[in-house]
């Protein structure tokens, strides 16, 4: 289990510190290529409902995974340090924190001085939203909304699905490296589907449910384990704990999806500000349900607490998961 540890800790140190590069060979970057492919050979062949959806996301759940652990296992027969360094890659590939703070960071400095053109420009970079017509407040407030979004599909979910193949393999007796990494690519196997066809629209309203629906179950338990790291993460930023965990309590299930506005909620009560509300789309206007009861005029200050916090919630939660391989294997 020390590799296991080690493959972790070092990848999470390499997304704080170097972020996810753009580059065609990127894991991430080659499964939505590989879904966009797949989605065309199963439209040709008439497979455009939920059925050819079924498909899709049974054979990039077998495959993509599949070649990882195989890639994996293939580097680690030809020299153990060349494997070691392939898991490593892999682990530091599917983990999306240190490039979401990255990104995100320079709005405050653009808010700050009234630029807000560089503003929206610069959130435009991490959301779907149109950010044409966003007041300073409205940036601030996407700001917000995508880290806390983000959190838990960019890093915390994976992390949970690598710990918890870890401790699968002591069941299933294979090495827990390597199962912690194929749960870890079935995760992001799910989200970019959901990224890519669980869309509401009348082109993936049935084509994308399956990748859709995987994708909620495989955030359904980190989403709620969120709740108790922000709580932490809050208690040392100097938030407000009790308020955030009261206001998720209230509105955590308000938005469709059955996770998406855990963390959002949170962090709208432990700020003391509201999230979410009509959000313009370029497919037009939706009418999202406000998450707390705070100042709707969010600030520079609040994006700044939220990178606190979050950051406090992360090493929390590498550390949380790491205590079970050092006392007990």
């Amino acid at each position: 289990m020390a590799e296991t540890i080690a493959v972790l800790f070092s990848a999470y140190l390499l997304d704080l510190v170097i972020g996810d590069p753009v580059y065609s060979a990127h894991p991430i970057r080659l499964l939505g290529y590989g879904i966009s492919r797949m989605e065309r050979v199963l439209r040709g062949l008439g497979l455009g409902g939920r059925g050819g959806g079924i498909l899709l996301a049974g054979i990039m759940g077998i495959f993509f995974p599949g070649a990882c652990i195989g890639l994996e296992r293939l580097f680690s027969c030809l020299d153990p340090w060349i494997g070691a360094l392939f898991k490593v890659y892999l682990c530091y590939s599917f983990l999306a924190l240190g490039d979401l703070f990255r990104h995100v960071r320079p709005v405050i400095g653009h808010l700050s001085l009234d630029h807000l053109l560089l503003a929206r420009k610069q959130i435009s970079l991490v959301v779907g939203r149109e950010v044409d017509r966003l007041d300073k407040f409205a940036v601030a407030r996407a700001a917000v909304e995508t880290l806390a979004e983000n959190f838990v599909d960019g890093f915390l979910s994976p992390l949970f699905w690598y710990l918890a193949g870890a401790h699968i393999s002591l069941l299933t007796r294979t090495p827990p490296c390597t199962t912690a990494l194929f749960f870890m690519a079935l995760f992001k196997t799910a989200s970019t589907l959901d990224s890519m066809v669980g869309y509401r629209n009348e082109r993936y309203r049935h084509f994308g449910w399956a990748g859709a629906k995987l994708d909620d179950a495989m955030n359904f338990l980190p989403a709620r384990i969120s709740l108790g790291l922000l709580f932490a993460g809050a208690v040392f930023s100097g938030a407000r704990p009790v308020k955030g965990l009261k206001t998720a309590l209230r509105d955590r299930l308000k938005h469709d999806s059955p996770n998406s506005a855990h963390a959002e909620s949170f962090l709208a009560g432990a700020l003391e500000i509201r999230l979410g509300g009509p959000t313009r789309y370029p497919g037009g206007v939706k009418n999202r349900p406000w998450l707390g009861t705070g100042t709707e005029k969010v600030q520079p200050a609040h994006i700044k607490k939220t990178l606190t916090l979050l950051t406090f919630s992360a090493w929390i939660s590498i550390c949380i998961g790491m205590v079970p391989f050092l006392l007990v294997y």
